[in-house]
């Protein structure tokens, strides 16, 4: 005959103190992860609007270039435009044309175009402007080489980085020039009148 094996009054109920520690424990580690995955999250999507901006600043200046396309060596600026420069507030006082081209990039470039209070919100960190030579153009005939400028904005990023070729910017975000970001596009500005 098999052997009953003995009755309990009373059937054990819920959990044990050690299983509830042990799921805290686990809840515990996953929401320091959830918290450091959002960090990440955040960092990523601040370096991305930047990228996105610096875009469109970039080809703002590309555009008014091309505008210009008569005056285009007159873009070319010694220093960068946008934080830190002498550029006013308001440039509806600076006459039309590159001036006011350059015043009106530098105070884009400082965010002026979205507005949070009095701040203005609407750029990258540290952002600056350059306009550089790199060919100037020649019409004598028989040569006729077109004028070819370099369009940079460079700003702050948020991690260590890559440093950018680009030497706008260079040496203005503190030592590690890992920070730095910096997009370029050429400008080609030819000489239709030359044979």
């Amino acid at each position: 005959m098999l052997a009953q094996r003995p009755r309990r009054d009373k059937p054990e109920q819920g959990t044990t103190m050690l299983e509830v520690l042990v799921t805290i424990v686990i809840l515990a580690f996953g929401m320091l992860g959830l918290a450091g995955l959002q960090s990440k999250i955040f960092t990523a999507e601040m370096e991305s609007y930047q990228r996105a901006q610096a875009v469109v600043l970039m080809n703002s200046m590309v555009e008014r270039v091309n505008a210009n396309r008569n005056n285009a060596a007159t873009y070319v600026s010694g220093a960068a435009l946008g934080t830190g420069d002498a550029q006013p507030e308001d440039c509806s006082g600076t006459a039309a044309g590159v001036a006011r081209d350059q015043c009106e990039w530098s105070n884009a470039l400082k965010g002026a175009a979205e507005t949070s209070g009095a701040n203005k919100v609407g750029g990258m960190i540290g952002a600056l402007g350059c306009a550089t030579l790199i060919q100037a153009e020649n019409a004598t005939p028989g040569v006729c080489t077109p004028g070819i400028y370099l369009v940079t904005v460079a700003w702050q990023g948020l991690n260590a980085s890559s440093i950018p070729s680009a030497s706008c910017g260079q040496g203005t975000f503190g030592s590690d020039d890992r920070y730095r970001r910096a997009l370029s596009t050429r400008v080609a500005i030819g000489l239709p009148s030359c044979q």
